[in-house]
Formats: structure tokens, sequence, C-alpha cells
């Protein structure tokens, strides 16, 4: 009789769903965090997740581990489906060895990735534990290598996030460094190669773990991660909406969704947000709500390099990257943060077949020693390399300022937009009309009986002849200047006649984007 066989597999998936046990489970629960298959349940659509490997074991026997082998290892792994899409996910179990990192625990990992890869689906590693498990050594250290190398190989190819929902440690940070989206929890999750106690050690520096590696740290200074969310169900909510904007694989299109707007459902308010006063800032986040679909903005790294603002939003139902200079944080110019946020963002939209639209106010990349010394020419040479290599739409919008290097970088036509369009408030030239008439009228201005009248004047005139869009329109750089409430339709418009482009490049290995 079989009874007795049943009765054995049901016990040991008991046995393997309480993971370290009752105690442990409680204690996560009082830490504010879900246990592993909480994760998944929240995140995956109801009754999806079809567990794989459950049974699966560590195989030390040193330090008396063959004495605590526990079902699962600490990792819970499988596959479901978000908005009815298929993916693949593995959820750390704190409460199992700290949900530390073994052989075995590693090659579980892999295993889904290798499964995701075939069949062209998203993984999703929901991470909480202390790193590499010390009683394993170097074979600890293989399976996080293995991981490393899938992360690499499935780049491009599917999309990769990484939330962080308790320690990550040490060689835990690479795997989340090479996917695509890192998202983290406020005061309950960090990421740090070296703790604080080593730091201290070595350094003589004191700092706490929030500090170091917290939530917002890595929000805000390093950009590390781009997402910070209050606690998990928002972090759950981030990664599903996330994914919604983004194809399965490299080889698909974007979903497209029926949002109820529609094309020519435009807000007319979007005439009036650039002032009337060149120097005045603005935030062009009201640029961008005022023309997506529903005022659907879903930013990402919101809280690092503000002068640069990046996201995912709709036209027309189709999913699009939106990138953006931001004249209300150091009046738009770009730095080293902000040429390393967006290039990234555009490539991860040119990997996925997701179109970038450009919505351009810049003055100029941002002076100073710092800026220099730090490498703003390497890195701000990344956002050319970017836009010059993604071969999916591109659509520009020209704002106001579209000042020298910074104009040609930002996906101007001749880094190979598709279709730029500039509202009357633009200016495009070499430099704004200040620096301009300093340089080319130097002489003048210094003869003059009047030196700031005549200033004032060679200003105007500079300004009325060549800050405007009307000479780049005539030698085709710009395919038209339009009222900035034609923007939306016209990119709706757009998108449509660009959904057939098709672009190749010379064949190549890879190129060597200016790291």
């Amino acid at each position: 009789m079989p009874d007795d066989r049943f009765e054995q597999l049901r016990k040991k998936r008991d046995e393997s769903k309480l993971g370290g046990g009752e105690e442990r489970i409680t204690k996560q629960h009082e830490a504010g965090k879900y246990t592993a298959r909480e994760r998944i349940e929240k995140l995956l659509d109801a009754g999806s997740f079809v567990e794989l490997d459950e049974f699966v074991a560590h195989r030390c026997t040193d330090f008396g581990m063959e004495k605590k082998k526990i079902l699962g290892d600490g990792v819970v792994t499988g596959y479901g489906t978000i908005d009815g899409r298929k993916v693949y996910i593995f959820s750390q179990d704190f409460t199992v060895f700290g949900g530390s990192l073994s052989e075995m625990y590693g090659l579980k990992i892999c295993k889904v990735m290798d499964l995701a890869m075939e069949t062209g689906a998203a993984v999703i590693g929901l991470n909480d534990g202390a790193g590499a498990r010390v009683q394993e050594g170097v074979k600890a250290l293989a399976s996080y290598a293995w991981i490393f190398y899938r992360n690499t190989i499935a780049s491009g190819v599917i999309p990769q996030i990484s939330a962080i929902m308790g320690p990550c440690a040490g060689g835990a940070v690479y795997s989340p460094a090479v996917t695509d989206f890192t998202l983290m929890v406020k005061n309950s999750s960090y990421m740090f190669i070296t703790g604080p106690d080593v730091i201290k050690t070595v350094t003589g520096e004191e700092v706490t773990q929030e500090e170091l590696g917290g939530a917002m740290t890595h929000n805000s200074i390093s950009g590390v991660a781009s997402f910070a969310s209050e606690n998990e169900d928002e972090c759950i909510g981030q990664i599903r909406k996330l994914l919604s904007y983004m194809p399965s694989n490299n080889l698909e299109e974007p979903p497209r969704v029926n949002t109820g707007h529609a094309p020519d459902n435009v807000d007319s308010s979007v005439d009036e947000v650039v002032p009337d006063d060149p120097n005045k800032p603005y935030d062009m986040r009201d640029v961008v709500t005022k023309v997506v679909d529903n005022g659907e903005f879903f930013e990402v790294h919101e809280h690092w390099a503000k002068n640069m603002i990046v996201g995912f939003a709709r036209f027309d139902g189709r999913s699009v990257g939106i990138v953006g200079n931001q004249p209300a944080h150091l009046a738009g110019t770009i730095d080293i943060d902000a040429s390393d946020k967006c290039s990234r963002f555009v490539r991860f939209c040119d990997a996925f077949n997701i179109p970038i639209i450009t919505f351009m106010d810049v003055p100029g990349y941002l002076p100073g020693t710092t800026q220099e010394w730090g490498g703003i020419i390497r890195h701000g040479a990344k956002i050319l390399y970017a836009f010059s290599e993604a071969t999916v739409p591109k659509i520009t919008i020209i704002t106001r300022k579209a000042y020298g290097g910074a104009y040609d970088v930002m996906s101007s036509k001749h880094i190979g937009a598709d279709l730029v369009y500039a509202w009357p408030t633009s200016e495009i030239a070499v430099m704004g009309p200040d620096g301009a008439i300093n340089i080319i009228f130097r002489k003048e201005i210094d003869e003059a009986k009047n030196k700031e009248k005549r200033r004032i004047e060679l200003v105007k005139e500079y300004r009325d002849k060549f800050a405007n869009p009307y000479i780049a329109a005539e030698l085709g750089y710009i395919d038209k200047v339009i009222f900035p409430h034609e923007t939306r339709p016209l990119i709706c418009k757009g998108l449509e006649m660009l959904a057939s482009k098709r672009q190749s490049r010379p064949p190549k290995k890879h190129g060597n984007i200016p790291l």
C-alpha cells in the first residue's frame, strides 16, 4: 500500500516549508519581515508558484554540519506568474543558517537561472542572507561565482531584478550589482562589501550598518539601488509594476496595455510649464506627467543624481523609457552621477526593445575640479555612447536649453534620434547668450562707454538670432517646432510610425564603452 509513502512525502513537504523552524519564523516576523515563502506568495499571482528542489540539503560534513541538515537549505526556488506572465524566482530564507549561501543553495539558484535563460523569462531574486556559509569555504565561493557568471551571461537577454529584504554582505552584493534593478527596504535591508566592524578595525572609522549600506544610503549617495520602499509590501508592489513595463526577454516587445487615455486627450496646461525667464527653474517631471498616459511616471533612481530623471511611462499604451534633464536641480547640468544614471538606463531600454523619449533642457556639463578630476569626460562620454548605440525608436523633445556638447549627447539628431521636436521656448546654441557675447564681443564691450548697456543689447541680439529653434530647424536638425500641447499626440504618432523600425550595427563581439 502506498499510504506510508504518501505520508512520508507529506511530512517532508511540511518539514521543508518550516525552514529554520517556528521559533526563527517568529523572530523574522518580530523584525518586521516576511518569510521567504510569504514573500513569494505575495509577489506571484495566487496559486501560480511551482517550487523546485524543496528537498535539497547541503552536503557539508565539517564542523558538525552533517547533524544540521534542513530541507531546502536556505533558499526557496521555482517559477510562477506575475500578471499572467512567467517569471522565475529565488527567495533567500534567513531562518536557515541566517540565509547564508552553501554549495547546494547556489546550485538551486543556478538551476532556475538556467531555466529562465532557456525559456526566456525574467528572474527575480529576493535577498535576505548573511553571505557565504563559512563552514563550506571555497565550495560556497564557487557557487557565488557560478551565479555571478549567469547574471552576466543573462544580462540584456532576460530582465533580472534584485530585492534586498535583509542583509546582503560580502560577495553576496555582486549578484544584485550585475542585475538590472535593485530594490531596498528602508530600515530593514542593507548592502556592503565590508561591514562596520571590519571598517573600524582597518580604517578606524565608526559607522552604523544603516549609514554604511542602508536603503537611503544606496538610493541617494552611491546609486547602487534603484528604489527605496517603506516596507516589504511596497517593495513587492514596485517589482510587479516594474515588470509591467518590460518584455519577458530581448526577443519580445514590451506589453502594450489599454490605458484608456486617447492620444489626442491633451493637458493644455503643459503650455505653461516652462517659465518666461530662461534662468528660472521648473520641474521636468511636470512636463512628463502632463504628456504621458494618465500622468503615470514610474521614476527610477528618484533619490540619486537628481539633475537627471529616468523612468518608465506609456504613450497610447506603449511602454517607453523616459530620460530628462532636471532644471530644478543643479540647473539641469550633467555631472558624473547623472551620466552614469542616464547611460545605464538607456542601455537597459535598448536591450529590451523599449523606445526612449528624451526631454532636453541642458545648459552643459557641471564645471569644477571635482568633476574634472573625477573623470566627467569619461563618464559624460557614456551618455553619447549609450544613445548612439541604441537602435530602439528614439524621440527627443527640446523644451528649453540645448547648449554645447551636452546638446549633442542628449539624444540629438546627430547621434541617431529618429524624431526631434523643439518647443518655441528652446534655445539651441554652443552656449548661453551671456557666455557667448563675452567671448565674441569682449573687445567691443570693453571699448563701449556704457559697458553694461552694450552687453545687455548684445545679449538680446544674440538671443533673438541664435537662442531659438529655427536655425536648427532650417538645417533639418529639428524635425518640427511644436507647441507644447502638441507633444503628446506627436509622440504617440511617432511611436506608431517607428514601431517597425529596424536598424543594425556593424558585426562585432561588443563595443568598449568608456566605463
